[in-house]
């Protein structure tokens, strides 16, 4: 019963005012969540003018069979780190199951594998992470933050990232446009 608070393998969209703008109207691919911290991949916005072919080169990778696919902003918190969020389909030596509902990894292995044409068959590659100390998430969760939503991988792989935050809120039967900036308080 415990475990139900953490919020691994679900989404948080950002609440309108969520009041940094790094985060307006971000969605947050929530990696990681216990007692000790939370770690989350942003797909909700893309580095404009940067590819996968970029960073590829940067590893001196040839692109192979790779599309030169958008780079995603994963978050603030060491933009220049990789991540690729991934099905489940493939595993490397980093990689980690997020709940059965998709895969992280973070070596320059999966790049190799997704140039040469073995890697998994769906992904998306991110910068930085977002990152919440011991009971930050929580705290923040219980403010005017973020809304949390179940995982559904279609949101992840079949859903432009422009409109992965309006497409979470309207999974859960919200229409975000009626959302209000802020709390009241009673």
């Amino acid at each position: 019963m415990e475990s139900a608070r953490f919020l691994v393998g679900q989404f948080l969209l950002a609440m309108p005012g969520i009041g940094d703008p790094r985060f307006e109207q971000a969605v947050i691919a929530m990696c990681g969540h216990d007692e000790e911290g939370a770690i989350g991949i942003g797909i909700g916005a893309r580095i404009e003018g940067l590819g996968l072919h970029d960073v590829l080169d940067q590893f001196e990778i040839g692109h192979g069979v790779a599309p030169d696919a958008p780079v995603h902003f994963g978050g603030p918190v060491e933009p220049q780190r990789g991540f690729v969020i991934h099905s489940n389909d493939w595993g490397g030596q980093d990689t980690i199951d997020v709940a059965g509902r998709w895969s992280l990894s973070g070596t320059i292995d999966i790049l190799r594998a997704i140039a040469e044409g073995q890697g998994p068959s769906r992904w998306i590659v991110a910068l930085g992470y977002a990152g919440w100390e011991a009971g930050q998430l929580d705290g923040e969760m219980l403010r005017h933050g973020w809304f949390n939503v179940t995982a559904d991988a279609g949101l992840i792989y079949d859903t432009p990232a422009d409109e992965r935050w309006s497409a979470g809120f309207a999974g859960a039967g919200i229409d975000p446009r009626l959302l209000a900036p802020e709390t009241g308080t009673a």
